[in-house]
Order: C-alpha cells, then structure tokens, then sequence
C-alpha cells in the first residue's frame, strides 16, 4: 500500500511560508528593544523640554545622581536636543530595517501582490512606530515629566557621548549656530496688535493689576501722542519776560516747580525756560536780577507726535520739558518727562503736588468730572470703552462735548454718548468747567 502522506499546512491566506526560526526570534528581540529605546527617547523630549520652573526648583534641591544629570543636560539644550533627536531617528531607521526583514521572512515565497505587501508593510510599521515609539510615551512623559527625565537620564548622558552620534550632533550644533549667526534678524517683528492680544489673554491669570496696568501702558505707550497727555495752557504756569525779579520768586514760591516757561506778551510766544536752580546764587541779593539772561532756550514739540519718539529725543538732548506747539505756530501747552513716565508706571507725586481728586464718586452711578480732565483720565477712572470717546481733536473731557455739541453748552444742558448722560453743571462762554456723569 502507498503510505498516506500527510497533508501540507497551507499558509495563513498564502501569506506565511517561512518557519519561524532562531533567526527570527533575535530579530523579533531586537525589533522590541528598539521599540522601547524609542519610546524611552521620544518620551525624554516632551519630559525634558516640559518641564515647569517648580519641576526645576526641585531639582535644585535634590542631590540624587540623576537629579544632577537633568540639570547638566538642561544647561546644554541645543546639543540635548541634537542628541535625542539623531538617536531617534538612528532607532526608527533600525525599526523599519528590522521589521521590513522580518515581514520578508514571514512571507517567504509567496505571490503576495507587491501593492498589498506594500500597505501591509507601510501601515503596519507606520502604526507600531507612531503609536508605542512617539504618542503614547510623549502622552505619558508630559504628564510625568520630572520622573520621567530623571528615570532617562543616565541614557542620554551615554548616547550625548558614544559616536557616531557625538559626531554627528557636533557638527550639527555647530552648523546650526553658523547658519543661525550668518542670518539672524537683529529685531522681531511683532506688532502692537499682537502683543495687545497676548495681553488680553494673560487678563485672567495671576498677574497683578498694577502689573497688568504698566503692561497695557508699555504695549500702548506707542500709540499715545503728545496732545492725549500734555497739560494744557490753561493749567501752565509761565512768566512774562518783564516781570521783576521779586515777583518772579514769589510766583516760584507758589506754584512750586522747578522749570518754567517763560513768554513774551503772550503764551503763543514762548521765548524760553527758567531754570529755578539757575538762581540759587541770587537768592538774598538786593537790587533788581537780571535773570531773563538766565532762561534756556525752548524745545518745541508738534501735538501729534508720538510719546515714544520724544522719549527717546528727551534723552538725546537731555531736556525734561517741552513746548507744543499747534499747527498755526502758537502754544498749545506743555509737556514732561514725568507725563510720559506716568504713561507706564501711573502717577508720579512729589511733595507740591496737589493731591485733590480730579472728580467726585456722588454714588454708583454718578460721577462728577472737572471739564478739563484728559479723556484717557476719564476712560480709566470709569472703565468704559475708548471707542465711544474716540476723538480727532478733543483731549479732555469739557472738549470732547463740545466736539459732539457743536457748541458751548450752557448749565443743565447734557449730551449722551453710548449708556453715559452728560450733564453741564458748570460752564461759560469761553468752556465747560464741571459736567455730572450718569449712567443709565
């Protein structure tokens, strides 16, 4: 009789013909280690460069081996990341070799079509890697970054040191710098709209409101011209060229400010400023001084110049004080270092400042307003919108409502602007002195 032959195994879909051997058990060993040396370094990169400033107060003070190990690779974070970067992808490279190898041994001498060997390789490879390689370590690691980075530690400081990887990172980072070097741009352009949005966001966190109001004055402090913030010629106290030296040092005495302008018959012709310290040597002698010789010549600003611009000229010329000027030639009032200062940091007061509030709380909903309060005085102390006061010409209050008017209002007369009734409660021919607030 012809003995029954068993039958043969087919393979699995006619995919599998090749036994799985020695061979493909040490391949398959190496393919999960590099699996995990993969996941191991990608995990170190979100872990290291997650790091919060508590994780790394904390390493200060730990005296652990891998504790220090952390804080040495964070002071080199370029040649850190060279040296993650290059082994992972030394890693992946080896995984796709080894798993490509490993799928043609399975496979044998099947006439597998090469589209489906292909998508089969592609997609397979492509899912180990991505999902045990990179996301979930990373997952994991951001979540448990300061273990994480002390546990991968001693790992990286072996791979920073081992070529071909050293030399590889070696010149990498030194290639980097050179390029970074030949073509770095000495500014970055961010525009004033940017930062005022970052500012909006960080609205809400843990800043500080005086923080946050120097902030909004830095970001701002672009946009403010001369006129928004100057004191007008109302409030100057200047003195005529003629006056006597006796009645010069009384109005100093009284006014209190170290610099004054100084005009001929009218303000519109400011001829220049007197220094108060300038006359500390006269002070006791008999006799007319003639101190107009005294006075320094005046430094004159257009209205709408930008704060930033005079800052930086104030520095120049070393001036504090300056004049502005309209657009027809005359005075238009003064200007500080200390109002473009007060810009950022809020007010400044010294000792002959007055301290009397500008308007009066009457209740939640009412408010009395001086006419010549500056609208971005204004705006601040109620908390309303800019839009609504938006203005081309007016800088306070009482000008800003004949803007609107067309005219002087007289006394009970009002104007309404958004959800704010404007009521005069004082004013005269020439402006509008006091104006009562309510909100609807």
């Amino acid at each position: 009789m012809t003995p029954i032959e068993p039958p043969s195994i087919m393979p699995l879909n006619g995919l599998i013909t090749a036994s799985f051997g020695t061979t493909e058990v040490i391949m398959l060993a190496v393919l999960l280690f590099l699996l995990l040396m993969s996941a191991l370094i990608s995990g170190s990169e979100a872990a290291f460069f997650s790091l919060s400033p508590n994780d790394k107060d904390k390493l200060k003070e730990d005296t652990s081996k891998n504790a220090k190990s952390v804080s040495k690779l964070l002071h080199i974070p370029k040649e850190l990341l060279a040296t993650i970067l290059i082994a992972n992808n030394f890693v992946n490279v080896g995984i796709v070799i080894l798993s490509s190898a490993l799928l043609n041994k399975l496979y044998g001498d099947s006439n597998i079509n090469e589209s489906l060997r292909f998508l089969l390789e592609a997609v397979l490879i492509t899912l180990v890697l991505l999902l045990l390689g990179e996301v979930i370590p990373k997952i994991y690691a951001t979540k448990n970054a300061l273990g994480f980075s002390k546990k991968t530690s001693p790992l990286l400081i072996v791979l920073n040191k081992i070529p071909p990887i050293s030399w590889i990172r070696f010149f990498l980072v030194k290639g980097s710098k050179l390029i970074l070097g030949k073509f770095k741009s000495n500014s970055v352009d961010i525009s004033s709209d940017e930062l005022e949005a970052a500012l909006a966001l960080t609205k809400e966190s843990d800043i500080k409101n005086e923080e946050h109001k120097i902030l909004e004055g830095i970001v701002n402090f672009g946009k403010t011209e001369v006129r928004q913030i100057m004191k007008p010629r109302m409030d100057v106290k200047a003195i005529e060229k003629n006056t006597l030296f006796v009645d010069v040092m009384k109005i100093i005495l009284e006014c209190g400010h170290s610099r004054i302008p100084i005009y001929e018959k009218s303000f519109d012709k400011v001829i220049g400023i007197l220094f108060i310290k300038d006359l500390l040597p006269y002070i006791g002698k008999e006799g007319d001084i003639d101190w107009v010789r005294l006075i320094r010549p005046p430094f004159f600003v257009p209205e709408n110049k930008k704060i930033d611009d005079l800052l930086k000229e104030f520095q120049e010329k070393k001036v504090h004080i300056a004049l502005v000027a309209d657009e027809y030639g005359g005075t238009n009032g003064i200007i500080t270092l200390e109002d473009i200062l007060e810009e950022i940091v809020g007010d400044i007061t010294d000792e002959f400042d007055n301290d009397r509030l500008e308007y009066t709380k009457i209740d939640e909903k009412t408010y009395l307003f001086e006419g010549k309060t500056s609208l971005i005085d204004f705006i601040k102390v109620l908390g309303i919108s800019e839009s609504d006061f938006d203005s081309k010409n007016a800088e306070t209050l009482g000008g800003f409502i004949v803007e609107k008017a067309g005219e002087i209002l007289a006394n009970n007369e009002y104007i309404e602007v958004g959800d704010l009734k404007l009521t005069i409660e004082s004013s005269d021919k020439r402006r509008i002195k006091m104006v009562k607030i309510t909100q609807k």
